[in-house]
């Protein structure tokens, strides 16, 4: 339930907002225990789907670091091998 959920700091280029929305999404979703909302609980999923996701990037937009910006590329390939050897 949680896939979209992932470090958002420190790439170069930046996270994007869809990146940081689907992470909120995400978030919510693992909260409210529901990956779709009731009718009559759907304003207030997407009220903290929208809060959280501006949280989120005025964190990442505030955060410093004198690491060097991660590439996508590289850790994507480090997330693989670490599904291999996972799950084979």
């Amino acid at each position: 339930m949680c896939r979209n959920i992932k470090v958002l700091f420190n790439f170069e280029p930046p996270a994007s907002d869809e990146e940081i929305h689907a992470a909120a999404l995400q978030f919510v979703r693992k909260v409210s225990g529901t990956t779709r909302p009731s009718a009559r609980n759907e304003a207030a999923f997407d009220r903290a789907v929208e809060a959280i996701a501006a949280i989120t990037r005025e964190l990442v937009d505030s955060l410093e670091t004198k690491a060097p910006p991660r590439d996508r590329a590289v850790e994507l390939e480090k997330a693989k091998i670490r599904s291999v050897r996972r799950f084979g």
